[in-house]
């Protein structure tokens, strides 16, 4: 073998400063997330269109796409597939950058730029309204399933959304959800989606009429979690996310998914897709929803925590 054919040392002053910025990308950007894939997994699954190009080998549920560096390829993707859509970042994590539904080309522009601000190459793809679920999976199991919401409140006929946020997020307070939730914020965004809506924060929702205060499911802006009783999956389903798991050869993944109908129902009898895979995914949340059974996973992580990962500290 030649010296230029040579594999890259394992140690020395380039791996020693990749180490370094990694723990400091891991403590900036991803403060409790897991860690126990290999370093080739986590480079095979770092970008989503890798995903989508696992996803289509192995035949596995996914959106209608294109990954685009120039806006001229979204809008184009927009005149044959129509709306409504979702642009993302190519890579990121915790939703940032995502933008999602997006009814018109106004705001397909504008979500183009506001992904360009995350990752220099983009998502588009069409848009599928249906209930979101984060599957914390191995390939020989499902460790958790969780529903993930974007935040809302109900309405009781008398407070206004300002009022029932503030309960809401005492709630959350009293359950002892904060940090790893967080409580539903009252800014400009939230603000700007409810003015879609033709509400502000002075409405007066009906009894029982459910108001989402952002787009995203993302835990930042007040995203609601609820564990799901994985009693309730057909065999079907859990096998998908297992054998999603095994095309990486991976530990352990947290893979995003849409299902039209719900979780519940065998994914082949609704429209599914998956979304992406995370390799380093944020397990705190499934141990602190706002709804259902409170799951205790420590003997799982102690398991996994025993495994040895190549390359670890690096990237």
């Amino acid at each position: 073998m030649s010296a230029s054919a040579a594999p890259a040392p394992r140690s020395g002053p380039v791996r020693r400063v990749k180490a370094a910025l990694y723990a400091w990308i891991s403590r900036r950007y991803m403060p409790g997330c897991s860690n126990y894939n290999t370093l080739a997994v986590r480079r095979a699954s770092r970008s989503k269109r890798q995903a989508r190009q696992m996803f289509a080998a192995h035949g596995f549920p996914h959106a209608q796409g294109r990954v685009f560096a120039g806006f001229g390829a979204a809008r184009r993707f927009a005149q044959e597939h129509g709306y409504p859509l979702v642009v993302k970042p190519n890579v990121s994590g915790f939703s940032r950058g995502s933008h999602f539904p997006i009814n018109d080309a106004a705001e397909l522009t504008r979500a183009c730029w506001w992904a360009k601000a995350w990752w220099p190459t983009s998502i588009v793809e069409r848009y599928l309204s249906g209930a979101n679920y984060r599957v914390l999976a191995t390939p020989e199991r499902i460790a958790s399933v969780i529903q993930r919401y974007p935040p809302f409140v109900d309405g009781d006929g008398v407070s206004d959304i300002d009022t029932l946020i503030d309960a809401e997020n005492a709630v959350r307070e009293r359950m002892g959800l904060y940090p790893i939730m967080h409580p539903i914020a009252k800014g400009d965004a939230a603000r700007a989606h409810l003015n879609k809506q033709g509400l502000d924060f002075s409405s007066v929702p009906a009894a029982g009429e459910r108001v989402t205060v952002f787009h995203r499911v993302a835990l930042a802006p007040g995203g609601v979690v609820e564990t799901i009783d994985q009693g309730s999956i057909p065999e079907v389903n859990r096998q998908l996310f297992k054998d999603v798991v095994k095309a990486w050869d991976a530990r352990l993944f947290g893979v995003d998914v849409i299902f039209e109908k719900g979780i519940h129902i065998d994914y082949r009898e609704q429209k599914t897709i998956l979304l992406e895979v995370n390799s380093r995914p944020y397990t705190r949340m499934h141990s602190a929803p706002r709804y259902g059974e409170v799951e205790d996973l420590t003997a799982f992580y102690a398991e996994m925590d025993a495994l040895t990962v190549d390359d670890a500290d690096t990237f």
